[in-house]
């Protein structure tokens, strides 16, 4: 079965909406600055859930940074 990708992610179209409309360059800064800060958080947050579901700990990170049992 043949799938069609329409052109543009949602993403890709919501930025062309605001290309369009013409976002001054600290505009656009700011909107960066937004973008990675939710990328971090979300980030984080799937790593804390990681960190709590293989029951991590400080001497987990011990074990790492001596090359104890790295997984």
């Amino acid at each position: 079965m043949l799938t069609v990708q329409p052109p543009f992610s949602n993403m890709q179209m919501e930025l062309l909406k605001l290309y369009a409309a013409g976002v001054r360059d600290e505009d656009l800064k700011e909107i960066k600055e937004l973008i990675a800060r939710y990328l971090l958080n979300k980030a984080r947050k799937e790593a804390g859930e990681i960190w709590k579901e293989k029951k991590y700990d400080d001497q987990t990170i011990e074990k790492w940074m001596n090359n104890e049992d790295a997984q």
